[in-house]
């Protein structure tokens, strides 16, 4: 057993030798720098830090170099490094009002007030392999991105002044649970679903909403507005009596406008759904508010009509890519007395069946 042990030891420690040599690759190929990662494969870095719920991007951009890009992996690395951090306290909510805009668009006003800004996106790109990337072309200084700093008031706030939309409690305080410091229990109210959506795996969320588009919830949603810029952090310190700013961040905001038809104590009009990442991510910021909205269906009386995306504990307890990958992956590791405890219960089955057939 004492050999056993070690020579498992040993193996573990040159299948890390091999790992370490395969991240680096041809030597003959400089190595890739954290400044390159972070400056130019910033939308991997950005969904880095959502789901792994740490806003540091040269943190990001060292995990995914030492997970060779595996974004799951360096999301994991990311959140064991988080939990080692102390906590001094808790930030004030941001005020996404006050963004410096970058990019904003709406699909329910072509005349959106406070004007449209397409901002750095693929969506008019034509999907074709741009064969000049493959080169190292001159460095020009790109043209001055055109940032706005002037308050741009929500594009629902408008439909909110004709009480078209639902009103919501806006919550917060120290009463809002922490996903981060307690189990996931439910029922769990919105704030506590929007935390454990903002975390969760982009493709398992994209997949939940675009179910809902298929029917699968009847869930058909309006983009109101999508936003993404930079929000100013701050913090109250009671020892000082006021609020100080300490941080600024990038974020991605979507606010989905559905129909609600009302009912006995509702009038007809329009809910909300809500989706709020860390950088620029905006296929994850929607198919965050088209899920938060589905989610709501029992709060609005709606019919349930059995779709995934509507199902609180489906989808809470599988979105997070952590605990996903961990439970899939467990297989992996030695399970050979279960086995062997399978193989047996065949094999008896097998000569029972045989001498039954025999008789």
């Amino acid at each position: 057993m004492y050999v056993a042990v070690k020579g498992g030891e040993r193996a573990i420690e040159n299948a890390h030798a091999w790992l370490d040599d395969a991240r680096r690759g041809d030597r003959d190929v400089p190595d890739l720098m954290l400044d390159q990662i972070r400056e130019q494969l910033t939308l991997a870095v950005d969904r880095v830090m959502a789901e792994g719920a740490l806003y540091d991007p040269d943190l990001a951009a060292l995990a995914l170099k030492q997970a060779r890009g595996d974004v799951i992996e360096a999301v994991f690395l990311i959140r064991a490094f988080r939990t080692t951090l102390p906590r001094f306290g808790t930030s004030e909510p941001v005020d996404t009002g006050a963004m410096q805009i970058i990019r904003r668009i709406s699909a329910t006003y072509k005349d959106a007030p406070g004007g449209q800004v397409l901002g750095p996106t693929f969506d008019y790109t034509h999907r074709l392999l741009d064969f000049s990337l493959a080169q190292s072309p001159d460095i020009a200084a790109a043209p001055e991105a055109e940032i706005s700093t002037s308050s741009v008031p929500h594009i629902l706030s408008h439909l909110d002044a004709e009480g078209l939309m639902q009103r919501e409690n806006a919550g917060g305080g120290p009463d809002v649970p922490d996903l981060t410091r307690a189990p996931l229990e439910f029922p769990a109210d919105r704030s506590l679903r929007l935390q454990a959506l903002t975390r969760g795996d982009e493709g398992f969320l994209l997949s939940l909403a675009y179910s809902t588009q298929r029917g699968y919830g009847r869930n058909h949603a309006f983009v109101g507005e999508l936003r993404i810029g930079h929000v100013r952090v701050s913090a109250f310190l009671p020892e000082l009596g006021f609020e100080i700013e300490f941080a600024e961040i990038m974020i991605t905001e979507c606010e989905s406008v559905n129909q609600f038809q009302g009912s006995k104590t509702e009038p007809a009009q329009f809910t909300r759904g809500y989706g709020l990442v860390f950088g620029q991510s905006e296929r994850k910021a929607i198919s965050m508010a088209l899920v938060d909205r589905a989610l709501r269906a029992r709060e609005l009386g709606e019919d349930m009509a059995g779709a995934p995306a509507q199902d609180e504990e489906f989808v809470l307890s599988h979105c997070d890519n952590i605990q996903s990958s961990g439970f899939l992956e467990h297989i992996k590791l030695p399970h050979y007395v279960d086995f062997q405890a399978e193989l047996e219960l065949i094999r008896k089955l097998r000569r029972s069946a045989m001498s039954e057939a025999a008789e």
